[in-house]
C-alpha cells in the first residue's frame, strides 16, 4: 500500500468533512439518540457507501476523460459554488 497516498487522501477527506453538514447531522443524531453506537455505525456506513460510489463513478469518468480536464472542471465547479454562496441572499 502506498502510505503517502493513503495519508494524503485521508487528511484531505477528513479536513473536507470536518464541520460539514454530514458531521453536524451526526452530532445532532448523537445528541438526541440513546444509542451512540447505532449513530456511529449508521453514519460510518453511509460515509463508506458514499465513498464507494465516488470511487466507482470517479474511476469510470477517469477512463473516458483526461485527468487534466477533470481537475479543471472540478476547479470551475468549486469556484462557481463559492461565487454562488457569496452572492446568494
Amino acid at each position: 500500500m502506498n502510505l503517502k497516498l493513503f495519508f494524503t487522501i485521508f487528511i484531505s477527506v477528513f479536513l473536507a468533512e470536518f464541520g460539514d453538514k454530514t458531521q453536524l447531522a451526526t452530532m445532532g443524531f448523537a445528541a438526541t439518540q440513546p444509542s451512540k453506537w447505532v449513530v456511529f455505525l449508521a453514519s460510518a456506513s453511509a460515509l463508506v457507501l458514499s465513498s464507494l460510489v465516488g470511487v466507482l463513478v470517479g474511476s469510470t469518468i477517469g477512463e473516458h476523460v483526461n485527468a487534466h480536464h477533470i481537475k479543471r472542471i472540478a476547479g470551475a465547479l468549486f469556484l462557481a459554488i463559492g461565487i454562488w454562496l457569496i452572492i446568494k441572499p
